[in-house]
């Protein structure tokens, strides 16, 4: 036991083992009105969620870095001929060409990543991912506050804190409860694709912190006449802070700073 719970903490593993969780979860991720093509689950651990997810897709590929528990999944999932386990890291894993979702209970240290992981694949429609709670309150402005990388992908993305998962509900017990983080492609993007680029600058510029407010940082690029009629139409003050700006005013000074 010992040894399976250092291997554990090594790897960031907490498994789930509450399975009213589970199914929860598998709710939020393919809910039965929309089916999922193909999912690709990440960390299947044990196969708690692979579980109540395989019923709720028609291909399901179950990522496990773990070499002990890649036999007990391939052997717990052998009579289910569309879900196949692979043993491997899913970040090393290269994303589908056709339509496809992600789901899975996510090893903190490594949430980032498969989060970025997940941003960069052209074909996938959907994410939602177990990780730690302070971390999907954060992304998806919980707080009252929102980070660069959610205003930076808002334009293509919809950021969710979709439920919450407390820690006992793990095994090893983690020091902190779960979020349930989802994270959709938007079928159609907010600006076009001659945009991206001019909102990817002013988003850097905004959060660069040089002039010691968002006011002043646009400043920097921009005269001061047009940084205050955006801000303006945006119902800003100029003194609010970078991260108080929720994405859609972001787009209102988008448009009035690029037009």
């Amino acid at each position: 036991m010992a040894r399976t719970t250092r291997r554990s903490r090594a790897l960031s593993q907490n498994f789930l083992a509450d399975r009213a969780a589970a199914h929860r979860f598998a709710r939020l991720a393919v809910p039965h009105d929309r089916p999922a093509p193909l999912l690709l689950e990440v960390g299947a651990g044990k196969g708690a969620l692979t579980d109540t997810l395989a019923p709720r897709c028609r291909e399901l590929l179950a990522y496990e870095i773990d070499p002990r528990l890649v036999p007990v999944l391939r052997s717990r999932f052998s009579g289910t001929s569309h879900v196949r386990v692979v043993g491997g890291d899913f970040l090393a894993a290269r994303p589908p060409r056709t339509p496809f979702c992600v789901a899975g209970n996510v090893p903190f240290s490594r949430t980032a990543a498969v989060v970025d992981w997940c941003l960069r694949a052209p074909a996938l429609t959907d994410a939602t991912l177990l990780t730690q709670l302070e971390y999907a309150r954060k992304r998806t402005g919980d707080y009252g506050s929102w980070t660069q990388l959610t205003v930076r992908t808002w334009p293509r993305c919809t950021w969710r804190l979709a439920g919450r998962v407390g820690r006992y509900s793990f095994r090893p017990v983690p020091n902190v409860d779960a979020g349930v983080l989802r994270i959709e492609r938007r079928r159609t993007p907010l600006l076009d694709a001659a945009a991206e680029e001019s909102w990817r600058r002013l988003v850097e510029l905004g959060f660069s912190g040089v002039g010691g407010s968002l006011h002043a940082s646009l400043r920097r690029a921009h005269a001061r006449r047009r940084v205050d009629a955006a801000f303006r139409a945006a119902h800003l003050d100029p003194g609010v802070l970078v991260g108080q700006v929720a994405p859609g005013r972001w787009l209102v000074l988008h448009e009035v700073l690029t037009s």
